[in-house]
């Protein structure tokens, strides 16, 4: 009887320990994990997220369509973990006032259109969808094409007022302005 639990929970150690070394090899690899920061004078921020590529398939589109980001459906802005930005300032996202902290981003994609959010629940793994009601911040943004884009990347750039936060993927960009309370 002992010998039978002890072989039970050494296949479950080894089924634990390879998932493990999968995902560490093989999806790591696929999607790798970005640090993305931006300062300007006295204000930092900082995306932790992890870069999807595209490899032939399509992105966003119709579910029915097999599009690997579907429209009207919960996307954590990368791959493996949710999307973690963190402000050490206060900010005005979108004429939303959001406190300096750390934050998940999300989004959900439309054909015109993305719904971009920050939510106060951080901390979780993979791709369970977020406690909606713990959304601080909820803006629509208008989708930009662009020059398609292999891998998923988030980048910053600034004007005279405004610190831009770009969402690239595929074909499409979304652009989020970012600016100091005044």
């Amino acid at each position: 009887m002992k010998r039978k639990i002890l072989v039970g929970l050494s296949a479950v150690v080894l089924f634990i320990a390879g998932y493990i070394l999968y995902e560490v090899i093989v999806v790591s690899k696929r999607s790798p994990s970005k640090t993305t920061r931006y300062t300007y004078k006295d204000l930092e921020i900082t995306v932790v997220y992890c870069q999807p590529s595209k490899r032939g398939r399509l992105i966003f589109g119709e579910e029915m369509d097999r599009a690997l980001q579907p429209y009207g459906k919960y996307w954590r802005l990368g791959a493996n973990a949710p999307t973690q930005i963190t402000f050490n300032k206060d900010v005005i996202f979108e004429g939303a006032s959001v406190k300096a902290g750390t934050y998940r981003m999300y989004a959900v994609p439309g054909p015109h259109a993305f719904q971009v959010s920050l939510n106060s629940e951080i901390g979780l793994s993979g791709s369970s969808e977020p406690d909606y009601s713990k959304d601080i911040v909820k803006k629509d943004f208008l989708v930009n094409e662009t020059q398609e884009t292999e891998q998923f990347i988030i980048n910053f750039s600034t004007d005279a007022s405004l610190v831009y936060m770009d969402l690239i993927w595929d074909k499409v960009r979304i652009r989020v302005p970012i600016a100091l309370p005044q």
